[in-house]
C-alpha cells in the first residue's frame, strides 16, 4: 500500500524502422597551398557615404525632439492617470468607511 508502482514503458506499435547505420569516411589529406607572394588590391568599397547637410542635420534634430516630446506627452498622461484612479480610489474608500462606521452607530 504504501510502495509507489512505476508505471512501464508502453512498447510500440506498427511498423517500426530499424537505426540508421552510419559508416566512417576516411580523410584523405590535401596538398597545401602556399600563399603567394603577390598581393591583391582590395575591392573598392561599393557602399554610398551619407552626406550630411545642414538641412538634413535639421531635419534629424526635429524628428528627435518631436519624439522625445511624444514620448514624454505620453508618460506624463499615464501618470496622471494613474494618479487621478489613486485619488479616486481613496475617496470611495472614505466613503465607504464613513457609510460603514455610520450603519453601526445606528444599530
Amino acid at each position: 500500500m504504501f510502495r509507489p508502482k512505476l508505471p512501464t514503458m508502453p512498447q510500440p506499435t506498427g511498423i517500426v524502422t530499424p537505426p540508421a547505420v552510419i559508416e566512417p569516411t576516411t580523410i584523405t589529406p590535401g596538398t597545401p597551398t602556399t600563399p603567394t607572394a603577390r598581393a591583391t588590391p582590395a575591392p573598392a568599397s561599393t557602399r554610398t557615404t551619407i552626406q550630411l547637410t545642414p538641412a538634413t542635420a535639421l531635419a534629424l534634430v526635429g524628428g528627435g525632439t518631436a519624439v522625445v516630446l511624444v514620448v514624454g506627452a505620453v508618460l506624463v498622461s499615464m501618470l496622471l492617470a494613474v494618479a487621478i484612479t489613486g485619488a479616486s480610489v481613496a475617496v470611495c474608500a472614505v466613503v465607504l468607511r464613513s457609510l460603514l462606521a455610520s450603519d453601526t452607530r445606528r444599530r
